[in-house]
């Protein structure tokens, strides 16, 4: 890149040598960038925003339009970057790895520069005069390009810094403060979508309020698309009403945070957020789907997806979006406690059947430190990361240190706050599960029929029914069930399905006495 910049600098004057302050090698340069081959094409943006970063004479207007149109050029790459990350069967970690940096590095390094930029707009020259026209676009740009390092965060489980919404809340207060924050602008070229520099900021609040780190990246991103549908319903202003539900100063270093009550100081910065008329939309959508009606063409997903993808993010939603968010059910107890931890659902037959998996006590890796507790589950600290099966809805289960019972589990978040340190909260299931095997009550040869093995949990089911922990796909609305429970017949009707993931499912079924 170096040396091709030597080459291409003799095409300009001597005031500014570099190639991209000419407007004719620019359209050379931005028409040149890989059509096909989109690593090659991320990797030619990034070195010419690279090569920008490096030259402080360059005049911050001119730079402005050249980041755009780096930026347009970038955006169909970054899409199928990003799909074959979210979609690619068997991604190895490395390359996972590999494509999240590229894509998180782009978004930081492109941020930067539009800073660059919105830094200048407020200087007293023809260049502030000339960026400030351009307000609109460059404010709405910078905040979706941080809202962009928001989202990879999340899909590597990363904490953001409260520096990051510092940021935000500064361009957002820049648009403000030119009167332009609500003015709509066409973001990128050749994508139809009309936006303003407030609504980017939005939609960072609400991905924030939706506690999508409890999602898996696919989810994540399914999760963004939906806010971005929805998200002309949400309510964002400088007055806090009575059913504002977030609140965020733009002037701090701090994300958005619930508002349990109003904040001990009114400031001119604060904003408040409310989900306005947003959940009646997510609500018919959740209602649409859970009737087997398709997804309305109005709301681009990307792609096409079933509803076993979608239930679960518009549940998620429907649930930390709506007018009254959830709130925490038990108290948590500070405890510091090592526990065994094995996942899966053949680990967790294997631990409420009897014997323990020999390997548990000898593989390092299942020990974690339990940091709070209470009935609903548990925190944990983990100083290494155990394998790629750690993620939102992967299955556990838990012994405490000197204990024999087990705890049944699903981990319903986990953040990196280091290198290799992971903390993790885990929803408890139940203290109790029992291993049964069961059997189609259609089957003619009922002796002969393979069993299906379940965890029986009745532990927190309601009264008359029962919990099952299945194998994924074995979970039919059709088929009526029997167990023999130490002798007697017992017949299970199926109820409803509560959850599946890779490798379960967990339903709930209505226990009734045959015979």
């Amino acid at each position: 890149m170096l040396n091709k910049l030597r080459a291409l600098g003799r095409l300009v004057g001597p005031k500014v040598d570099h190639p991209l302050a000419d407007p004719r090698e620019m359209r050379r340069i931005i028409d040149g960038i890989s059509g096909d081959d989109t690593l090659r094409a991320i990797d030619e943006v990034v070195g010419w925003l690279e090569s920008l970063d490096g030259v402080l004479e360059f005049p911050e207007d001119h730079l402005y339009e050249a980041v755009s149109r780096l930026d347009d050029a970038a955006q169909q790459h970054l899409k199928r970057l990003e799909r074959n990350y979210l979609h690619t069967q068997n991604l190895s970690r490395t390359e996972a790895k590999r494509i999240w940096s590229i894509s998180h590095g782009y978004w930081t390094l492109l941020a930067s520069s539009y800073e660059r930029c919105l830094a200048a707009a407020g200087e007293k020259s023809r260049v502030g005069a000339h960026l400030r026209q351009n307000l609109p676009a460059l404010t709405a740009r910078l905040i979706a390009a941080l809202v962009a390092i928001l989202k990879w965060e999340r899909f590597h489980y990363g904490e953001s810094t409260g520096g990051l919404w510092q940021r935000l809340g500064a361009a957002l207060l820049s648009a403000e403060n030119a009167g332009v924050a609500t003015r709509a602008i066409q973001l990128h070229a050749n994508v139809p979508r009309v936006t303003s520099p407030q609504q980017e900021f939005v939609k960072g609040v609400a991905l924030q309020a939706a506690s999508v780190d409890g999602l898996l990246p696919l989810e994540v991103d399914l999760a963004e698309r939906l806010i971005g549908h929805f998200l002309p319903g949400f309510v964002f202003s400088a007055v806090a009403d009575i059913d504002s539900v977030y609140w965020v100063d733009l002037a701090l270093a701090e994300p958005p945070r619930r508002l349990a009550r109003r904040p001990a100081e009114l400031r001119p910065t604060q904003r408040f957020f409310k989900p306005g008329t947003a959940p009646a939309g997510i609500d018919a959508l959740l209602n649409d789907l859970e009737r087997g009606q398709d997804v309305s063409a109005e709301i681009n997903l990307g792609g096409h997806y079933h509803a076993r993808v979608l239930l679960p993010v518009v549940r998620h939603l429907a649930t930390y979006l709506a007018p009254i968010p959830p709130q925490r059910r038990h108290d948590r107890q500070p405890v510091k406690q090592r526990a065994i931890v094995l996942h899966g659902l053949a680990n967790a037959f294997a631990a409420f059947s009897g014997p323990l998996p020999t390997r548990a006590n000898g593989d390092p890796t299942a020990i974690w430190v339990i940091e709070d507790i209470s009935k609903g589950g548990f925190g944990a600290l983990l100083d290494t990361i155990p394998g790629d099966w750690l993620k939102a809805g992967a299955l556990i289960v838990m012994q405490p240190a000197g204990r024999e019972d087990w705890w049944l589990g699903i981990v319903r978040r986990h953040r990196r706050t280091g290198e290799s340190e992971v903390r993790v909260g885990v929803e408890t299931l139940a203290r109790q599960a029992t291993a049964a095997e069961l059997k189609p009550r259609a089957a003619s040869t009922y002796a002969a029929v393979p069993g299906i093995r379940v965890l029986l949990i009745r532990e927190g089911s309601a009264p008359g029914e029962v919990r099952a922990l299945m194998p994924c796909g074995a979970f039919d609305l059709r088929t009526t069930l029997e167990w023999n429970d130490s002798g007697t017949r017992v017949q299970l009707a199926p109820v409803a399905i509560v959850e599946q993931a890779n490798d379960y499912d967990l339903a709930r079924y209505r226990l009734t006495p045959v015979g």
